[in-house]
């Protein structure tokens, strides 16, 4: 039987893959990086499928699956491959006492996605706890050892990786403290989930248990019995704008390094798309989380095709009623909208 994305994903859409590969190790990983790019077969790495949207034609060439488990925390350093999981590891430093990813708790994937996309949550964002990280450069074949300053952070949710596939995550280190608070909350959300003043601190245990909370409520805590919850997270990513249109006075708007971040949640809603919005729309297939506006959710026997016609039509209506024009946070392959 012929695996397919829709299998892989948590959107579960997508269709067949053209060979399958889910290396366990490092060196595993490296060796079928360096085959595949000598062969000059089409390469796609994936590592959790939870930000990833491939199109109904699939994808005919080699996948790599990373499925390296291997990690290690000494003292308050710690090196994971890629192919762990994500939330077990936060779940794993904090319970031995180490704080800096409890605010990161329940985001779904893979350790690798997290330079990836500069994974951020509640005020942490990955770089802010990145030490180092092994990447194969499949142009040379050498496998380097980076300082963030490589990445390409900066502007939000952005790094060199997203724009090239010359670059794959092997392993990434990250440094934390060992301590009993967590950093300062600046989250008011979070902060009154957890009963304390903003720019308070918490138990990182605490911290993680609110933050996973939040998320529940939110839709985006993977459960496969939750068609709220068969989606890429936040579908759409924030755009950030150098001169902020007066068509959007009104929106809460935040600093970034190229200008100013706008929630594209706001944005869908008051464009007239409210949570939930799909159910009636086309076939019904494809609609709106119920519990978050950002997320765009497969309501069962979606098809890709038909995941990027709602998502154009999300995107058409914000731009005609404010101008502005949303991109894909996901990484959408062999398919767009």
């Amino acid at each position: 039987m012929t695996t397919t994305f829709a299998d892989l994903t948590t959107m579960r859409v997508g269709g067949p893959i053209g060979r399958l590969h889910t290396p366990e190790t490092i060196p595993e990983v490296v060796d079928l990086l360096h085959e595949t790019t000598a062969a000059g077969d089409p390469l796609l790495v994936m590592g959790g499928g939870s930000n990833l949207i491939v199109g109904d034609v699939g994808w005919d060439g080699t996948v790599i699956k990373t499925a390296s488990s291997e990690f290690d925390i000494d003292g308050e350093v710690v090196t994971a491959a890629a192919g762990v999981e994500w939330d077990h590891l936060v779940r794993t430093t904090v319970a031995e006492g180490l704080a800096g990813l409890e605010a990161l708790s329940g985001i779904p994937g893979l350790v690798g996605g997290t330079p990836v996309q500069n994974v951020g949550a509640f005020g942490t964002v990955t770089s802010d706890v990145l030490a180092s990280l092994s990447v194969y450069d499949r142009q040379t074949g050498a496998l380097e050892r980076w300082t963030p300053d490589r990445c390409g952070f900066g502007s939000h949710r952005q790094s060199v990786f997203k724009h090239s596939d010359r670059w794959v995550v092997v392993d990434v280190t990250y440094r934390l403290r060992r301590s009993d608070q967590s950093k300062p909350i600046g989250y008011a959300e979070l902060a009154a989930r957890l009963g304390i003043e903003v720019g308070g601190t918490a138990a990182p245990a605490d911290v993680r248990e609110a933050v996973l909370a939040l998320r529940r409520g939110r839709g985006m805590i993977l459960d496969p019995e939750d068609h709220d919850t068969w989606s890429v997270g936040s579908f759409f990513i924030n755009p950030v704008l150098a001169e902020v249109p007066d068509s959007v006075r009104d929106c809460p708007r935040y600093p970034d390094a190229k200008g100013t971040k706008l929630p594209a949640a706001w944005l869908i809603e008051r464009a007239g798309f409210p949570r939930g919005f799909g159910h009636d729309w086309g076939n019904g297939t494809v609609a709106l989380s119920s519990r978050h506006a950002l997320a765009v959710t497969n309501r069962g026997g979606a098809t890709t095709s038909e995941v990027m016609k709602f998502a154009a039509h999300i995107r058409e209506g914000v731009e005609a009623c404010f101008g502005i024009r949303l991109g894909p946070e996901c990484d959408l392959v062999n398919c767009s909208f």
